[in-house]
């Protein structure tokens, strides 16, 4: 199991925004797995009373692929992540830095899918204006946010995030827990995960990732106390020697 100091220590999100959020990889290849993502987000934030006026992202790594829908829908944005490095290079695109992270392609294909590519320097100037914080989290500790304390929102969003920060099934089950507290009675959790993934991989390091079958998932979705309203698998048919992941999971829950 990858500990979150090794996150802490290690992870280069340079290298992993490189390897995983292009649009097409070194040979040329689309990214199926980012693309699949971005349509998956999509639907779920077109569903009927998923909106609202804020949104907390937890786990959001170094990336803004899972907030180009959700900022349709939501006019304040909390993003949360464990590790300094992820949390400085969002930052950097958030306040438009020189060198941070072209997102242009990604942002261009959410706003085809919306149905106009060419809004795309409209959404994200309001994706910037609605980042409204950047916090350190950890979603192993009761409040996730410690010390700092947020008022429940009407959806939490978490992608890619509780797979990769818990070592067992019930971390995986307490951290769920733990999240719900930062949902408002009535509101939302969407879920991007991962399914029978054990590893991912890129720049000459492995990651661990925790073994998941949708199942598993939906069950401890459940008791943490929300009701599932939406749950599609998207089979990862990739011959990807950077992770052994076979498919990913979008989910919708209210509490």
């Amino acid at each position: 199991f990858t500990e979150a100091e090794v996150y802490q220590q290690s992870f280069d999100p340079r290298e992993y925004l490189k390897e995983y959020y292009t649009l097409t990889d070194s040979q040329g290849r689309p990214n199926t797995f980012l693309t699949q993502n971005l349509r998956t987000l999509f639907k779920m934030f077109s569903l009927d009373g998923l909106s609202g006026d804020t949104l907390i992202d937890v786990g959001c790594g170094p990336t803004i692929y899972q907030l180009l829908s959700a900022c349709e829908r939501f006019e304040e944005i909390i993003a949360l992540d464990y590790t300094d490095q992820n949390r400085r290079e969002l930052e950097k695109w958030l306040k438009n830095e020189a060198g941070a992270f072209d997102w242009m392609p990604v942002v261009k294909y959410v706003c085809e899918l919306e149905g106009d590519r060419e809004k795309w320097a409209e959404k994200e100037e309001k994706l910037r204006k609605k980042v409204k914080e950047v916090l350190k989290c950890d979603v192993t500790k009761a409040n996730p946010t410690d010390p700092v304390s947020l008022p429940p929102a009407d959806c939490v969003l978490s992608t890619l995030c509780l797979e990769g920060a818990c070592k067992d099934l019930a971390t995986f089950r307490s951290a769920l827990r733990n999240i719900s507290a930062l949902v408002k009675p009535g509101g939302h959790l969407v879920m991007v995960t991962v399914l029978r993934e054990t590893y991912y991989a890129f720049n000459k390091q492995v990651f661990s990732c925790l073994y998941l079958e949708r199942s598993m998932v939906e069950d401890a979705v459940e008791g943490a106390g929300f009701d599932v309203k939406f749950s599609e698998v998207q089979p990862y048919l990739s011959s990807d020697i950077r992770t052994d992941c076979e498919a990913v999971l979008g989910l919708v829950a209210r509490r």
